[in-house]
């Protein structure tokens, strides 16, 4: 099953999607979590994409996708794959399809989960203190609403298009969350 999990910073989808891994047995591939191994290894592609996300501002895409496209080619996503922090944009969105298309494969799912914007600054706070994320300051986490806000959110509207998005509340429990998803993945 491939899943591309969309919604605001902060709106779960990393949680939501560490719990679908363990139901789904396939890899939960972030992002974020690819910039920040390459950060962390101070790659120069992870130390200009550090520079990028302490400004709160997206990382190119041809460098995203390139960096996707080696993580979903490995022997773990076979079976598919969750999606979390990409497509972040419209340009993006028809990017992973021309990926997929050219790997023959097609997204199942596509999640929006629905959060309120200042619970979103609210939880990413609380990150940010229990993990101690530089790139978690409330500035930046209001610039990455705004850039979600005009760059992300038309992504809903690309896959409602292809009749694969389907929005859960993302409001209460993490699991009242992931009871939505499974119902509406069936599992």
């Amino acid at each position: 099953m491939r899943i591309v999990l969309l919604g605001a910073p902060g709106s779960g989808k990393g949680t939501q999607a560490k719990l679908l891994v363990e139901k789904l047995n396939i890899p939960h591939v972030s992002t974020g979590d690819l910039f920040r191994a390459a950060i962390a290894a101070k790659t120069p592609l992870g130390l200009a994409a550090k520079e990028v996300m302490d400004k709160g501002d997206l990382v190119a895409d041809e460098i995203t996708l390139g960096i996707l496209k080696e993580r979903i080619t490995q022997n773990d996503a076979v079976n598919g794959f969750i999606l979390d922090g990409f497509p972040r944009n419209l340009i993006q969105s028809e990017m992973l399809e021309d990926l997929l298309l050219e790997l023959n494969m097609s997204l199942d799912h596509a999640l929006l989960i629905q959060v309120d914007p200042d619970e979103v600054v609210a939880r990413i706070a609380k990150r940010a203190e229990i993990e101690g994320r530089t790139d978690d300051t409330e500035e930046v986490v209001r610039n990455r609403l705004n850039v979600y806000k005009e760059q992300t959110a038309p992504v809903g509207d690309f896959y409602k298009e292809k009749n694969i998005v389907t929005e859960i509340l993302g409001k209460g429990s993490i699991e009242d969350v992931q009871e939505r998803i499974q119902a509406v993945l069936r599992f």
